[in-house]
């Protein structure tokens, strides 16, 4: 295959237009930014403040789960400053010099973006602290004994740090964001009127009652909400005449595995394990992930979250358990031997570890 074939093939044309769509789904201002209405308010103050005082802003740490729009947030804060943005991720900085590399070369006043930045290598971290109080970095240059340190001025910049786990970042690095934001899940109200603005930039006809319906299975995130109406849409573009309707969402959404709850694949094949195969527990995260065909961290962090949140599984100190709720969402009938609500009471009772 030359190297013309690799640059038009069909998954990478795929790949390219399914990214062409999410950036343009995302809002480019502030006050298009729908959802998360304090973390607007505040930030509209810290940045409008800044450019009052013609000085870059604070930097700024964005928490919560994926999909909530932290890099949109982001992006919004460059847009606003009227200043270019740098992305990159902790994971991708594995050394003091790499980050280096990427702070030396960083214009006045520009804002870099640092994804998972709890994932930062720790010698990179130690020359983050300096960086971002002194806008100065020490490199280290040589070897052994003959090695020197000479100092590096950069030039004032905004850190936009983002994390998924913000109990895994240092306090150090932590204490040194002027602004810090917790990012909430959406109401479904909120997710409608997300699917409605980008149902518009993808031309696509829905009704209100469609868009109901998308949000109600969103999982109270805009990503998730955004990916359901492109499968709804082609749903509605090959079965049907392209208007989105709420029996079609439910067809749509049915066939692609999403429940009423927004439960999908893993989601009910972890409840089905645990409620058939070990009676609803209490059983241990790599059992109950070997027994779905899953990683243990695919089970904690992918399908756990959202089933705790929605009140169908819970934590313990002997394992996970199945709570009533979901006995009754996979239309079972709870067993006098499983676990039930005055377990988990009786569990804090005794002052064991609450579950999470």
């Amino acid at each position: 295959m030359t190297d013309h074939d690799r640059l038009v093939s069909p998954e990478a044309g795929a790949d390219g237009e399914e990214r062409l769509i999410e950036a343009a789904l995302r809002p480019k201002r502030l006050d298009e930014f729908i959802g998360q209405h304090r973390v607007r308010e505040q930030l509209s103050l810290v940045l409008h403040s800044a450019l009052r005082r013609g000085r870059p802003p604070d930097h700024v740490l964005l928490s919560g789960g994926p999909g909530l729009g932290k890099t949109t947030l982001a992006m919004i804060i460059a847009a606003e400053l009227g200043k270019p943005l740098r992305i990159s991720s902790g994971p991708a900085i594995e050394r003091a010099g790499d980050l280096a590399a990427v702070l030396s070369t960083l214009s006045e006043g520009e804002v870099l973006f640092l994804d998972e930045i709890h994932r930062m290598a720790r010698p990179a971290e130690e020359m983050l602290y300096m960086a971002m109080e002194d806008f100065r970095v020490d490199v280290v240059v040589g070897k052994g004994p003959g090695a020197t340190s000479v100092p590096l001025d950069i030039a004032p910049f905004t850190l936009v740090g983002a994390t998924t786990r913000a109990g895994m970042l240092p306090g150090p690095l932590r204490d040194r964001f002027g602004f810090v934001a917790h990012m909430d899940f959406y109401e479904p109200a909120e997710l409608e009127v997300i699917i409605k603005r980008s149902a518009r930039l993808l031309n696509v006809r829905i009704e209100d009652e469609g868009a109901a319906e998308i949000a109600a299975r969103s999982r109270g995130t805009p990503r998730i909400a955004n990916r359901l109406l492109r499968r709804v849409r082609d749903y509605a573009e090959v079965r049907a005449d392209g208007v989105i309707t709420r029996d079609l969402a439910r067809a749509a959404l049915t066939l692609y595995e999403v429940d009423e709850r927004g439960l999908d694949r893993l989601d009910r094949a972890v409840l089905e394990s645990l409620l058939h195969k070990f009676g609803g527990g209490p059983v241990g995260l790599s059992t109950l992930a070997v027994s779905v065909g899953e990683e243990p961290e695919t089970v904690e962090v992918v399908a756990e979250p959202f089933l705790v949140r929605q009140g169908l599984l819970a934590r313990t100190p002997r394992g996970r358990i199945a709570t009533p709720a979901a006995w009754r969402h996979m239309g079972l009938t709870p067993p006098p031997s499983a676990p039930m609500a005055d377990t988990l009471f009786a569990l804090e009772e005794a002052g064991e570890e609450k579950p999470e």
